[in-house]
């Protein structure tokens, strides 16, 4: 059997990330505040490296 693999490329990544990390910010809770912003930076960093 064949295995299918699922990819995606660093910027739609780094989209995914950006948004994930927006809405979790909306939450306003330490954790979550934390955690949203890491995930603007893993976004903006996964778009710039390309």
């Amino acid at each position: 059997m064949a295995k299918k693999t699922f990819t995606l490329s660093n910027v739609a990544m780094g989209v995914i990330a950006i948004i994930a990390g927006i809405l979790i910010i909306f939450q306003w809770s330490l954790a979550q505040y934390i955690l949203g912003i890491f995930l603007i930076v893993w976004g903006i960093l996964s778009i710039v490296n390309k």
